[in-house]
């Protein structure tokens, strides 16, 4: 899994407001009180959809995404999921999946099988959307999985933790080519951060997956949406604080997992885990929506 790995962050915060870094022992339960408001409905109208950026095939799930093997022993399919969210007239993409190159194939990352039926721009195509429509890409994180399609969206304003955008500089399999140009628009992402200055579209910094690990919390008329990126990868990994071989730091992801659990408790939002087969039914695919 670490051939998945390739790190996202932004480099500078050029747009965006940067959400209160209060402490997770803070009074407010490890929630910041600025990302948690506003309790009123959202004044741009939101939409919300998810789109199919692959899947994974993994023999011995517990071996790779439990150090201390505490799944149940055997085989797991995995979702890749990714995410289209409208703000008013504005369109932000969340996560893009395996590259373009996987497409119609099976990929073997060493005991894990990937494929990929459609690509991002494609299922874009669907609602009449091109590359240039997409105004803001937000990455979760810095493995292959999340970031594979990121540079078919270069004039989007790329918001990510900049631990993993830095990490990948100058590395063969950058795909932030783009955003390392003079002038590009990026978001640096070193605490949470308030995407669009409203409270609407959150991005919350938990790392221990990668360093710059981030989840994202989107705020629809219907209820909140929280998702995971890899702070978790199924529903028993809380239960169970399955930690993957490959985390950056073990102490940060039960932290991390820990955080995510108190957002989705004090928001009250819908989680949804973006590698669970389960959840793919809970968010319509785009071009249908959840308002």
């Amino acid at each position: 899994m670490h051939r998945l790995a390739m790190v996202l962050l932004a480099a500078s915060a050029l747009a965006g407001c940067r959400v209160s870094d209060a402490p997770d022992d803070a009074p407010d339960n490890g929630v910041n009180n600025a990302a948690a408001a506003p309790a009123q409905a959202p004044a741009a109208a939101m939409a919300l959809s998810r789109i199919d950026c692959g899947r994974v095939d993994v023999a011995d799930f517990t071996g790779v995404f439990s150090d201390k093997k505490a799944y149940p022993a055997g085989a797991r399919q995995l979702a890749s999921s990714c995410y289209l969210i409208r703000h008013g007239d504005t369109r932000m993409i969340w996560d893009t999946g395996f590259s373009i190159d996987l497409k119609g194939k099976k990929k073997d990352l060493g005991g894990l099988i990937a494929t990929l039926d459609r690509t991002v721009v494609e299922q874009l195509a669907d609602g009449g959307l091109k590359p240039a429509d997409v105004n803001v890409l937000g990455i979760s994180h810095s493995h292959a999985d999340h970031t594979g399609q990121a540079a078919l969206f270069p004039t989007a304003r790329l918001v990510m933790g900049k631990a993993d955008f830095d990490g990948m500089k100058g590395k063969a399999d950058d795909p932030f080519g783009p955003w390392r140009k003079p002038g590009a628009q990026v978001t640096a992402a070193e605490g949470d951060v308030d995407i669009f200055g409203d409270g609407t579209v959150v991005a919350y910094h938990l790392p221990g997956h990668t360093p710059g690990h981030m989840a994202l919390l989107v705020r629809l008329k219907s209820g909140p949406v929280l998702l995971s990126g890899d702070v978790v990868h199924g529903h028993d990994t809380l239960k169970l604080k399955a930690v993957p071989t490959f985390n950056t730091d073990r102490a940060q992801s039960i932290a991390s997992m820990d955080r995510f659990e108190k957002l989705a408790k004090k928001t009250g939002a819908k989680v949804i885990i973006q590698h669970e087969l389960q959840d793919v039914a809970k968010l319509p695919a785009f071009p249908e929506a959840a308002r």
